[in-house]
């Protein structure tokens, strides 16, 4: 153990582990599918699936990488054998590709912010335009996806507590720190309370298909399950730590700031007069028009704050989405943390350039014709959708048919000698053997239809 690393204590690990979960999905995804699904029924939605599904899911993934203090590969294969390994293995690559793209996005959030604060983003006249030239332009975004990702390198080879565990402790505050003054100025600004109304008081007639589909889609990806990131967080906790209380208060870190932020966002939307249902337009376009309408001096601060939030919420994410690779080759192929964090860091700044060039600078690229003329960065999106779901499927049917639910529990009761008396093992339990497995089988089979033949 000592050779790879450990968190510090349970707390080491939940403000980890939290800032894995959190990501640009709670800043920019759940505020504009929020909007577009009726407000404040999506959110209750939203609640009961993150609560009811996906916590479950989480304490199996943490239990696992605990159990056999291994990356996700390894875990696989040590609890299972070498055929489930290949589960852990996709989990592995998945990691890389979404990274891949993720920075790319990531990219754009760092870029904004430096031509907010020190450009002259606040001084243009078409924002839709702009953002079009803006991702069109792949110097500059070389230059602020390698700064991220280079950020994100650092962080992971400094290890488990002097990298990973002390960067999160200081994102997760000032993310937290950011946020709050935001929705402070925001609910200052005339009409913010309408924003608030549409937020908080459910209309019930909003509910469709479609608003239950996007909200249990999206639990399972801002709380980043299924792919194994939090399976290798898992292998860095101590045995005493308590995984139940750990992945409630992860959980709980998840949708209070996936909270707080639609707080900040539709107060400022409606202040501006502008519609909750821009979709994913929102954020790089929706809002530095609202930006441009405030005072100079507060359009700068604010704006520059904003797009720092973004930056904030994105990088703990990517130090966990790099750390899932990194563990493996520590682990399986014995290469030394910092050699293999710069390759992999490389490695994955040259797979994300496809996804950097297909917004037009290579049509081949902007318009698929074997994926609905979608664009590159979308299919590789789209794949990452679908192997979340996918993966937690097959996690749970691991954890009840191979690795056994007596082994998964007595893992559990390690920290936690009240667990196998407890009315959260049966809910476990039952959620893991029955639930989830028909469930995400079922989210993943809409996924894919929906991806390829818009069925919503």
């Amino acid at each position: 153990m000592s050779s790879r690393g450990s968190f510090s204590g349970q707390a080491g690990f939940v403000v980890a582990a939290a800032g894995s979960a959190i990501g640009l999905s709670n800043i920019w995804r759940f505020p504009y599918l929020a909007g577009q699904h009726g407000g404040a029924v999506f959110l209750i939605i939203y609640m009961i699936c993150i609560f009811l599904f996906c916590f479950p899911v989480m304490v199996g993934e943490i239990a696992m990488g605990r159990a056999a203090r291994l990356n996700a590969y390894g875990c696989y294969t040590k609890l299972g054998n070498k055929h489930w390994g290949l589960v852990g293995l996709a989990g592995v690559i998945i990691g890389i590709i979404i990274l891949s793209y993720y920075n790319v996005v990531a990219g754009w959030a760092l870029g904004y912010f430096v031509e907010i604060t020190f450009g002259s983003l606040l001084q243009k006249d078409d924002y839709e335009g702009f953002f079009g030239s803006f991702v069109n332009n792949v110097a500059a975004n070389s230059i602020y996806s390698f700064i991220f990702l280079a950020v994100t390198a650092f962080s992971v080879a400094g290890g488990i507590q002097k990298g990973i565990e002390r960067a999160n402790a200081v994102l997760m505050p000032a993310l937290l720190i950011i946020l709050l003054i935001l929705i402070g100025y925001s609910l200052t600004l005339p009409s913010a309370m309408a924003g608030v109304r549409f937020y908080l008081v459910p209309d019930f007639s909003e509910i469709t298909a479609q608003t239950v589909f996007e909200a249990l889609k999206l639990s399972f990806f801002t709380l980043s399950l299924g792919v194994g990131g939090l399976m290798t967080y898992g292998s860095y906790l101590r045995k005493e730590d308590n995984i139940i209380q750990s992945s409630a208060v992860v959980t709980w870190a998840d949708t209070v700031i996936a909270f707080l932020a639609g707080l900040m966002i539709f107060p400022l939307v409606f202040s501006a007069g502008k519609s909750p249902a821009e979709g994913p337009a929102l954020v790089f376009i929706v809002m530095p028009e609202i930006f441009k309408e405030m005072p100079e001096v507060a359009a700068h601060l604010i704006g520059g704050a904003f797009f720092l939030l973004l930056c904030s919420a994105a990088l703990p994410s990517c130090i966990s989405l790099l750390e899932l690779p990194v563990a493996y080759f520590v682990d399986e192929k014995k290469m030394a943390r910092k050699k293999v964090v710069w390759i992999l860091a490389l490695v994955i700044f040259i797979l994300g350039i496809p996804s950097m060039l297909s917004f037009g600078v290579i049509p081949s690229l902007n318009k698929l014709w074997f994926y609905n003329d979608k664009e590159f960065l979308t299919l590789v999106a789209d794949v990452t959708d679908i192997s979340l779901t996918a993966g937690g499927c097959l996690m749970c049917i691991f954890i009840r048919n191979k690795w056994k639910m007596s082994n998964f529990n007595a893992e559990l009761a390690f920290g936690n000698s009240n667990f196998t008396r407890s009315f959260a093992r049966k809910y476990i339990n039952f959620t893991i053997s029955y639930v989830c497995p028909i469930l995400l089988a079922l989210l993943t089979a809409l996924v894919i239809f929906d991806k390829v033949y818009n069925v919503f």
